[in-house]
């Protein structure tokens, strides 16, 4: 393999890295109810289509995090396959679809608690200005979901010990490496 090619070969995998991290970093936005670092995920000017929102990204970063605590206590977004797609003719575009499976544990208005499970998929086309990839348009995909009545039993797992997961800036994942230890 030649130097151009060995170059081109990094410039790829450098891309579709960077790609990978804003989906990881949506997640986490999400999960920790962290509005600034959804809007990181987006250009100004990138559209959101969630189904129940149609936008642009930094609107659905305010949206989310202002109707989430409304309706769950706790969420749990994990990514499983991630393809992304280089465009060929544009060094500076890419496609990518992520396969998404949304745990959202709430409370009904009688204070009965569910679970209710989605799964789909981000359909994206990234973009990268300023020598940075963020997303430019999102479409998220239904595939199926269903929820689950929890009963007293349904959490019985012993929690004592464990450092609690919040949605909030006190959460764990944000604080130095000295604070965690």
């Amino acid at each position: 393999m030649n130097a151009e090619a060995s170059a081109d070969r990094l410039r790829r995998l450098l891309d579709k890295d960077a790609i990978r991290d804003v989906v990881m970093r949506f997640c986490r936005g999400i999960d920790r109810l962290d509005a600034e670092l959804i809007r990181s995920c987006f250009h100004p000017d990138s559209y959101d289509d969630h189904g129940h929102f149609k936008g642009s990204g930094p609107e659905f970063a305010a949206f989310i995090v202002e109707a989430l605590p409304k309706y769950s206590h706790h969420t749990t977004h994990s990514v499983a396959n991630l393809l992304i797609e280089l465009d060929d003719d544009d060094p500076d575009c890419a496609h990518s679809e992520a396969y998404v499976i949304a745990y959202l544990r709430r409370r009904d208005d009688k204070g009965a608690e569910w679970l209710d499970l989605f799964a789909g998929r981000y359909v994206d086309r990234f973009t990268r200005r300023n020598a940075e990839w963020r997303i430019a348009r999102r479409i998220v995909v239904h595939d199926w979901s269903t929820s689950f009545a929890l009963g007293e039993a349904s959490f019985s797992l012993p929690t004592t010990g464990f450092v609690q997961g919040r949605r909030d800036h006190e959460d764990l994942v944000y604080k130095s490496a000295a604070e965690q230890l």
